[in-house]
């Protein structure tokens, strides 16, 4: 069952086609990477999918729901959330404040923001349970400014799950970061997704991350898809080879 559908969704910046008439699906419980050059269209994508650029035509459907003219906040609702390539955190409040916040945001009670200086009991404790799948619980008391890359990313995804998603797109979640730091925050974050049954599309540069975690790859170029496979079928793929791969590692 496909989650997720766009059918002929487009986008132009002026001249430029960012999104060029895409029908593009994501399937239940799938994790699905979204690989092309700079400019390729990935994040403009994933910027109408999640409501922060409004399609110049087509359609997106969520569970069969059409959520095309839906606001963020709505889509959020819905179920759809993600991360942003560069880092959006609250960086003069602790780690545990950053999830909580986006809890308060999920319940709709932004407007008590007192409850967080009580430590109001039900949301902090889903925070630190939050920040314990994602490896953070023992810095939970610092501010977030005061922490690695590595550890700025991990909490970018946590406070988008926090939102309690079922879909969840991630912005190149390792970018920044050490080759050591990314593995390790790609097993953190496959395994929390899987584990709780998460469908994630992530877009993403690094094709040794690509093709160790993800089902299925859509490749993208000048706004269209160029390919949509498993990962053997993509390195098997000449169109992205000589296209693509190439110009993503460099």
């Amino acid at each position: 069952m496909n989650l997720l559908e766009t059918r002929k969704l487009t986008k132009y910046f002026g001249d430029t086609h960012a999104v060029d008439n895409v029908d593009f699906k994501v399937g239940e419980g799938e994790v699905v990477a979204l690989i092309g050059a700079n400019g390729a269209g990935k994040t403009s994508l994933v910027n109408v999918i999640s409501g922060f650029f409004p399609p110049d035509s087509g359609q997106i459907l969520f569970r069969g729901v059409d959520v095309t003219n839906l606001r963020v906040d709505e889509r959020i609702k819905a179920g759809i959330a993600r991360s942003f390539q560069i880092v959006n955190l609250f960086d003069q409040l602790t780690l545990l404040d950053n999830v909580a916040l986006s809890i308060f945001s999920r319940e709709d009670a932004t407007k008590t923001l007192w409850l967080v200086a009580d430590r109001f009991g039900p949301v902090w404790q889903e925070a630190v349970d939050i920040l314990r799948q994602f490896g953070l619980e023992r810095t939970r008391a610092i501010v977030a400014g005061g922490i690695s890359q590595g550890e700025r990313k991990l909490l970018d995804v946590a406070v988008a799950y926090a939102l309690r998603p079922q879909l969840l797109f991630l912005d190149e979640p390792t970018s920044g970061v050490s080759t050591r730091d990314k593995a390790q925050i790609m097993d953190i974050v496959t395994s929390v997704v899987r584990s709780r049954k998460i469908t994630a599309v992530i877009i993403e540069h690094d094709m040794d991350i690509v093709f160790k975690y993800s089902d299925r790859i859509v490749a993208m170029q000048d706004g269209k898809i160029l390919a949509d496979g498993t990962p053997d079928e993509i390195r098997r793929n000449k169109a992205v080879t000589n296209t693509l791969i190439g110009a993503v590692d460099a």
